[in-house]
């Protein structure tokens, strides 16, 4: 059976910064199927009962990456893989209960807290990853501070707090969706998808570059 090399599972999370668009396809043919001529029409997609099929759809690369994770771990025994598929499926399970939240109507009641609950827990199991196992920072006694001793962009540092910073606020997007008030779903939907696609863009040069390293020392020691 084929293993699973880093291109596999770099994909895989790619595709996991695709959920917003993946999760909306329902939406889409619903909305294309009754038509824009009235908006109560298409609106009705928004509530739409069949909360589930998004969620299916939503959790797609979740559990690609999970299978995948899972796969690495039966390969090599590194329990640090099953540590990583937890992460995985911490994600499936947030949006469980986002999905369930938002089918009842987003109040506030034990749909919200658990939606809360799990989005707390699945945002700072996937920065602590991000930062410490993908990006490799926050060393001690490094020679840069929370960073590590071997950088790439030398003559870009500020960047790699920037990074961190805005890394770890984007994973905990899913509070926007709480006030009341601002924008309605579909914009804050959109705004959190399009942070995610940023967020992993910079992700991938930190994580690209670590790889690297990671390469060379083996290479190289």
């Amino acid at each position: 059976m084929h293993r699973v090399e880093f291109a596999d599972f770099w994909m895989g999370d790619q595709f996991c910064s695709l959920i917003f668009p993946l999760s909306n396809l329902y939406f889409v043919a619903c909305a294309y199927t009754r038509g824009f001529d009235n908006d109560s029409d298409w609106q009705q997609c928004l509530v739409t009962k069949d909360w589930g099929v998004p969620f299916v759809l939503a959790s797609i690369p979740l559990l690609v990456r999970l299978v995948q994770s899972i796969k690495r771990w039966v390969d090599s025994r590194l329990i640090t893989h099953l540590i990583n598929g937890g992460k995985y499926g911490s994600g499936i399970i947030y949006y469980l209960f986002y999905f369930n939240w938002r089918h009842r109507g987003g109040v506030q009641g034990a749909s919200f807290a658990l939606w809360c609950l799990f989005g707390t827990i699945y945002a700072t199991y996937a920065s602590a990853w991000d930062l410490l196992m993908d990006w490799s920072v926050l060393r001690p006694h490094a020679t840069y501070p929370f960073l590590r001793s071997e950088l790439l962009y030398g003559s870009s540092i500020p960047l790699y707090y920037i990074a961190i910073v805005t890394n770890v606020l984007i994973r905990f997007i899913w509070v926007f969706y709480i006030p009341v008030q601002g924008p309605n779903f579909m914009i804050r939907t959109f705004i959190a998808g399009m942070l995610e696609i940023l967020r992993r863009l910079q992700w991938n040069f930190f994580r690209l570059e670590n790889e690297h390293l990671a390469y060379n020392y083996i290479l190289y020691n």
